[in-house]
């Protein structure tokens, strides 16, 4: 029920009381990100020896381009390689982004445990380097 009247108050917004925006201003629609769940963007680990298939990055040696997901590799002529392992072989460890470790235990550890694993890796060995820069600086004291 739209008044005619020109009365701004007629054309306010219901929920916050704002004048509504002209339909020139409408916001214009975004590109979904990557959902989480989308094994598409999911990193494979070989139980094997340890490698991980990143599609991010492909597999150079294999002239795997960036942005091939695991899912789409030929399972028959696709092999580690590190080990040469089979497809089969390879578990899915998820996103890159994603932090490790159950989702029940991430409210856990100070907030330690919602970091990723290239944050722990920074925090950690960042504060091992601090530490030997203090060892060391103690050999300037008398």
């Amino acid at each position: 029920m739209n008044d005619a009247s020109g009365d701004p108050a007629a054309t306010a917004d219901p929920v916050n009381g704002q004048p509504a925006a002209p339909a020139s201003q409408a916001a214009e629609p975004t590109a979904p990100e990557a959902p989480l769940d989308d094994p598409a963007v999911h990193r494979f680990e070989c139980r094997s020896c340890g490698f991980v298939y990143d599609p991010a990055e492909g597999v150079k040696k294999l002239a795997i381009p960036p942005g091939t997901p695991f899912l789409e590799l030929d399972p028959i002529s696709f092999r580690c390689p590190v080990c040469r392992s089979r497809v089969g072989a390879f578990k899915d460890i998820g996103p890159r982004d994603k932090p490790s470790g159950f989702e029940e235990n991430l409210n856990f550890g100070l907030g330690v445990n919602r970091l990723t694993p290239g944050q722990k890796n920074v925090l950690i060995f960042g504060a091992f380097a601090l530490a030997i820069a203090f060892f060391l600086s103690l050999y300037s004291l008398r």
